[in-house]
């Protein structure tokens, strides 16, 4: 009898690749792999960083999971290869990968849609590699203080800052431009910081439990989130009683709203005073390693790592299929 692993042919385990969080890409992947492998799924690692994305094709893999994060994997690029090629993969397609790894451009989208987003203010450099004196002073007095500074297309919290005095403004504008040409300020909100996963497509879609996040000195860095084990994860989350429905629906919306499937994870902050929840981001490749919090959210949802990522692999798809009767 044939096992639920081999049912999913030769699968590639994207993970690694050229971006800043290649790092963590890579102990995302090694745990999707394990998991993978040990459900009887013929599961191997693929490094884009090593190999071309075409030997995908040529090696015969049916299908493949991505676990690569930030640029090159989580913003539409890998996606649109996979399309050309034909192969299945895992997580949103290509157009809604590209808009959500772009904060502003989720940003527009949000407010465009009348979902609750903090202020910001876009700086983009100018033809000589400045960002423009006059507007950078105003900053603060558009968004207020403290604020947030960090680099559009992300994730991790690499080169973010919270601002607190307009003297620092300037060297976190610096931190942020050595990961990005466009540097997003936004609006602080002080309260209580949480995320939530999403599993499936469209209608289907449905959201895991609220992980609330007590991080020391309220400070979620890239440390912090990956390599520190004084970060505090919650889940039950302790919210008052009918937010976690309210956040679980939002963060739906929004998932929805960009079009995202198969799966990914929104990040939510609750402004302490009217406790209004606002949308930070969506990421559309979350992190699988000892710390990331899609397996910690799917485990309170009684859903092993294991079954998690077979649920997510079961999701593999194409944005565009080939009509039948059509040339290859």
């Amino acid at each position: 009898m044939k096992s639920v692993g081999a049912t999913f042919g030769k699968v590639a385990v994207l993970m690694g690749g050229l971006s800043a969080e290649r790092e963590i890409s890579l102990m995302s992947g090694q745990g999707v792999l394990q998991a993978l492998c040990s459900r009887g799924v013929d599961a191997h690692a693929f490094d884009p960083a090593e190999r071309d994305i075409s030997e995908v094709k040529k090696n015969g893999f049916a299908r493949c999971f991505i676990a690569l994060h930030g640029r090159f994997g989580e913003d539409g690029t890998v996606q649109g290869a996979l399309e050309l090629l034909g192969i299945p993969y895992t997580g949103s397609g290509v157009m809604a990968s590209s808009m959500a790894i772009d904060k502003v451009m989720t940003k527009r989208v949000m407010f465009a849609e009348g979902l609750p987003t903090p202020g910001y203010v876009l700086l983009q450099r100018d033809a000589r590699g400045a960002y423009g004196g006059a507007d950078i002073n105003a900053i603060p007095d558009q968004l207020g203080l403290p604020l947030i500074v960090k680099p559009s297309r992300e994730g991790s919290s690499l080169g973010l800052t919270k601002v607190t005095d307009r003297a620092g403004l300037a060297e976190a504008i610096a931190l942020a431009a050595r990961l990005d040409a466009d540097i997003l300020c936004e609006q602080f909100i002080a309260g209580d910081e949480v995320t939530c996963p999403v599993l499936g497509t469209g209608a289907a879609a449905r959201a895991l439990p609220v992980i609330r996040i007590v991080a020391p000195d309220g400070n979620y860095d890239y440390q912090n989130k990956y390599f520190t084990n004084t970060t505090q994860y919650l889940v039950p989350c302790g919210l008052p009683d009918g937010e976690e429905v309210v956040i679980q629906q939002l963060v739906l919306q929004a998932y929805r709203t960009l079009n995202c499937r198969g799966w990914a994870r929104a990040d939510v902050m609750i402004d302490q005073r009217t406790r209004k929840p606002y949308l930070l981001e969506i990421n559309t490749s979350p992190g699988m390693t000892g710390h990331s919090l899609v397996p910690m959210s799917a485990r309170a949802a009684g859903i092993s790592y294991e079954d998690l990522c077979l649920e997510v692999l079961k999701t593999a798809a194409l944005d565009y299929q080939t009509p039948k009767g059509a040339a290859p």
